[in-house]
């Protein structure tokens, strides 16, 4: 039997049966992680979102039950509600939560952008270009502070049992030179927006 002909027999399958098993269990657990997922969502999230009352009924007994085997059930027995219904009721809770991870993601990636810049600020043979870059970047930074900052953080390293204060100074320093770029920006584009 030819790779071709065992394809076409197996889209004539999907069309005379419908899916097979394994698909319509794929697509189960798919519903049922999305409904996990709505009954996670803050309630003030949720309430902005268009839902279908009885779905929306649903995630308020499934918040309600503490007892895991009880909640698991009742969250079975949401995502089979949720499954009588179209994929179009639930574009809205999908956008929702699509704008979220893309959001999560974005914060994740400055993270690790942080903490590579600390990293490269206290290791010697990077420091000093490291220091440059930041300094390019933010004109208005207390220099003097963050070397002593840097110099603290060198000598937690070497000295094993010693607290990394200056370690996480320095972290917080990096975040709050951020979340002041991240707002200016934002005012940037709002003015620009508005002229």
């Amino acid at each position: 039997m030819s790779p071709s002909r065992s394809r076409n027999q197996h889209e004539l399958d999907d069309t005379e049966y419908g899916p097979s098993r394994t698909r319509q269990r794929r697509d189960a657990l798919a519903v049922l992680a999305f409904a996990t997922q709505l009954v996670e969502m803050q309630p003030a999230r949720l309430a902005r979102i268009e839902l279908p009352d009885d779905v929306r009924n649903e995630i308020a007994n499934v918040r309600r039950i503490t007892a895991h085997i009880a909640r698991k059930r009742q969250l079975g027995f949401l995502a089979k509600v949720m499954r009588r219904y179209d994929d179009e009721a639930f574009a809205a809770a999908r956008a929702a939560l699509g704008v979220n991870r893309d959001k999560l993601r974005q914060e994740t990636a400055a993270m690790h952008r942080m903490e590579a810049l600390r990293e490269r600020l206290i290791a010697e043979e990077t420091s000093d270009d490291a220091l440059a870059e930041l300094i390019a970047r933010q004109s208005d930074l207390d220099r003097q502070h963050l070397r002593s900052l840097i110099r603290q953080a060198r000598a937690e390293k070497a000295t094993p049992n010693k607290p990394p204060r200056a370690y996480r100074e320095i972290f917080q320093l990096l975040k709050e030179l951020e979340s002041e770029a991240a707002h200016e920006a934002s005012t940037d584009a709002a003015d620009n927006t508005q002229a």
